[in-house]
């Protein structure tokens, strides 16, 4: 049994910070990210963490984003400094039972319920 559930979405304006929380529980997977979706697009892997230690990005927010887990690895957490309009979007935490890891939504069969961020 698998339990993400995220929060620390809002609103804030472009060029502000904000900090995503996912507490996890209930999985033996190593691979853990964070996905989002805006209004009319696809799904889109933003960040994804190996083992505790393997951190990937995609490039639209690289150099912007940082995934972390604390030692417990009971809450994972996704920190966005100098947010543009185009963050905009629904974030997802997400969890993979498989054995490969990264941005790409494959790697992924749990999820969170959500946590809207709007970046004016």
């Amino acid at each position: 049994h698998v339990q993400l559930v995220e929060s620390g979405g809002g609103s804030v304006q472009a060029g502000g910070s904000l900090r995503l929380s996912c507490s996890a529980s209930g999985y033996s997977s190593d691979c853990v990210g964070w996905v989002r979706q805006a209004p009319g697009k696809e799904r889109e892997g933003v960040a994804a963490l190996y083992g505790g230690r393997m951190e990937y990005y995609d490039k639209s927010v690289k150099g912007r984003f940082t995934i972390s887990q604390d030692n417990a690895k009971a809450t994972l957490y996704l920190e966005m400094v100098n947010l543009k309009p185009e963050d905009t979007a629904e974030y997802y935490c997400a969890a993979g039972r498989g054995f490969l890891c990264g941005t790409s939504t494959d790697n992924f069969d749990e999820w969170g319920q959500g946590t809207q961020v709007t970046v004016s």
